[in-house]
C-alpha cells in the first residue's frame, strides 16, 4: 500500500474550472509515501493546458506560457498521475478538494492533510503546508532538502506536504486519516469581522444566527451550528 502526495499548479482557479470558464493543469507534481512512512523522491511534469496563462496565476507560480511549449497534455497528465496505482493505494493533497476538480483520482480515496491537520494540530498558527513544514519542524527529516524548494512548485509542494502527511500517519492510520477528510472542522476561533481572533464560545446566540443566515462556508456553518445548539441545549451562551 503507498500514498499519492498530489500537487497541481494551474493556470485559473477551481472555481474559474466549476463556472465553465478557461482553467487547467500546467504543473503535475507527485510523491509516494510507502507502507513504512519512507518518502520517495517526487516527480514534477509541465503540463499545457490549451488556455493563456492569467498573470494571478503565474504571479503564485511564475510558470509562463513559454515553458509549457510542447508539455505534455492533460490527458497524457492525469493519466500519469494514475500510472503505477494499485487496489487499496490512495492519493492524498494538501487541499484535496482544490486537487479534485481538476484530477478526481479515479475510485482511489483521498487524504486531504489540512482537513486532517485542522483536526490534529489545533494550535498551529495557520494551516497552509509551509507553515505546518516549520510549525512541526519536518525539515530536518528531508532525504533531499534541496527538492523542497521553491515554494508553490508541484514537485516541491508534494514533497513538503508528503512529509506533513508522513507525520500525521504517527499517530493515525490512513483509514482514520480519510475519515477525517470528510469529518467537518469546528473553528475554534472566528475568522472574520469585528470578533476575528475570539473564540466562537463566546459569541451570543444574535451573532451566532446572523452568522447562519448569510453565505458562509460549510466549515464556519458547521461551527456555528454546534454552538447554536449547545446553547439551545443548556440555556447558557459561555457553557457546556
Amino acid at each position: 500500500m503507498k500514498i499519492r502526495v498530489v500537487d497541481l499548479e494551474t493556470a485559473g482557479t477551481g472555481k474559474d474550472r466549476r463556472q465553465g470558464k478557461p482553467a487547467g493543469i500546467c504543473e503535475i507534481g507527485w510523491t509516494d509515501v510507502t507502507e513504512d512512512l519512507r518518502v520517495l523522491r517526487p516527480v514534477s511534469h509541465l503540463v499545457n493546458p490549451g488556455v493563456p496563462m492569467p498573470p494571478d496565476s503565474r504571479g503564485v507560480h511564475h510558470i509562463s506560457d513559454d515553458m509549457l511549449v510542447g508539455a505534455m497534455d492533460p490527458t497524457t497528465a492525469t493519466r500519469t498521475l494514475m500510472g503505477g496505482m494499485e487496489p487499496g493505494d490512495i492519493f492524498a493533497a494538501h487541499r484535496a478538494a482544490f486537487e479534485r476538480v481538476f484530477f478526481g483520482g479515479g475510485s482511489f480515496p483521498w487524504i486531504c492533510t489540512m482537513i486532517c491537520a485542522q483536526h490534529l494540530c489545533e494550535d498551529a498558527p495557520s494551516f497552509s503546508n509551509q507553515t505546518l513544514r516549520y510549525f512541526l519542524g519536518i525539515d530536518r527529516e528531508f532525504e533531499w532538502p534541496e527538492l523542497a524548494m521553491p515554494p508553490h512548485r508541484a514537485g516541491p509542494d508534494s514533497y513538503v506536504t508528503a512529509h506533513i502527511l508522513a507525520r500525521l500517519l504517527v499517530s493515525r492510520s490512513p483509514g482514520q486519516l480519510t475519515t477525517l477528510t470528510t469529518t467537518p472542522v469546528l473553528q475554534k476561533t472566528v475568522r472574520f469581522g469585528k470578533y476575528e481572533g475570539r473564540p466562537w464560545s463566546e459569541m451570543d446566540e444574535g451573532f451566532l444566527q446572523w452568522v447562519l443566515d448569510r453565505d458562509f462556508d460549510d466549515e464556519t456553518k458547521h461551527t456555528v451550528r454546534h454552538h447554536l445548539q449547545r446553547i439551545r441545549r443548556t440555556g447558557n451562551p459561555f457553557g457546556n
